[in-house]
């Protein structure tokens, strides 16, 4: 049972839509795609994940924190004997282990993804004997990318490469579990302990006359240009949409970088720069929209 789903983080929502409306900074585009890479990872594991057929419950993207100090997981998996810490890492290439050392076949290093598993799971132990709870723990790091290889890769490690994942899959499958109200409890503790705004979120100041106006194509992220009655032609890739899903992603976007204006058809026709008509525009938030207020108060939630 999945009892929390993964979402896109809110620092990557806020910078893939303001990526095409501004210039970003080369740390703010580093952080993009470290950040898109990241989650493609975890939802590819994710998807992996769905084999699994052992009674568990599944946590996914947990912030806690202990006696001060912030920590992660990737997806938490509790069973009747037993509890799991998966951290994903979706790497691509060649790299290798020196010492304590985590180096690509360049001889360029890295972060070492064993020490981040490392104090995941010690920080974690100190909260599960903080809630008393005393399951033994078993760390995962997950390399997902099938182009990823760790060369002289150590015989014991919670390291499970890509083709080693089939296998642990099927080892998980062949343990039996049944849960019971000790195993539910200690889900609703964590879930109640998670922190769900970062306040590591590294996103650029902006304000709404300094973006770029405009629809943007859901396919290429490149501005449309023109309307038409029931379907927009992208004249960047040729992709076709139809008007209301443009309408709807254009609301998603204002919504994501300003959450705390109002939702209106003058505010979406000037963010859409003019794009859509304003007809189209009050017809889609009429019909997918719940209506607020009257006459010139009139806003959608």
């Amino acid at each position: 049972m999945i009892l929390k789903e993964r979402i896109k983080p809110e620092e990557l929502q806020l910078l893939q839509a303001l990526e095409p409306r501004m210039e970003l900074e080369e740390k703010d585009a580093q952080n993009l795609r470290t950040l898109e890479k990241g989650y493609e990872g975890e939802v590819q594991f994710d998807h992996w994940f769905t084999n699994y057929q052992v009674e568990s419950i599944i946590i996914n993207d947990l912030l806690l924190e202990v006696n001060g100090t912030l920590f992660q997981i990737d997806s938490f998996v509790i069973t009747q004997d037993r509890l799991h810490l998966f951290e994903v890492k979706n790497l691509e290439g060649d790299y290798y282990l020196d010492g304590d050392k985590f180096k690509t076949a360049a001889g360029k290093e890295i972060k070492n993804p064993l020490h981040q598993l490392s104090r995941a799971e010690s920080l974690l132990k100190q909260l599960l004997k903080e809630l008393g709870f005393y399951i033994p723990l078993e760390p995962h790091l997950v390399f997902i990318n099938p182009e990823f290889a760790l060369l002289q890769a150590p015989l014991k490690s919670p390291i499970i490469l890509p083709n080693q994942m089939n296998r642990f899959m099927k080892n998980m499958n062949r343990v039996s579990s049944k849960l019971n109200n000790k195993h539910t409890k200690l889900a609703e503790a964590l879930l109640s302990l998670h922190i769900k705004k970062s306040p590591y979120s590294r996103v650029p100041s902006y304000e709404f006359g300094m973006l770029r106006k405009g629809v943007i194509c859901s396919s290429c992220r490149g501005f449309l240009e023109s309307f038409g009655r029931q379907r927009i032609i992208c004249n960047h890739c040729a992709s076709r949409e139809d008007v209301d899903s443009l309408v709807l992603h254009t609301v998603k976007s204002f919504k994501i970088l300003f959450p705390n204006q109002k939702v209106t058809t003058t505010a979406i026709y000037e963010w859409g720069d003019g794009t859509l008509p304003k007809r189209a525009i009050r017809r889609v938030l009429q019909k997918y929209l719940t209506v607020k207020g009257e006459w010139i108060s009139t806003h959608y939630e």
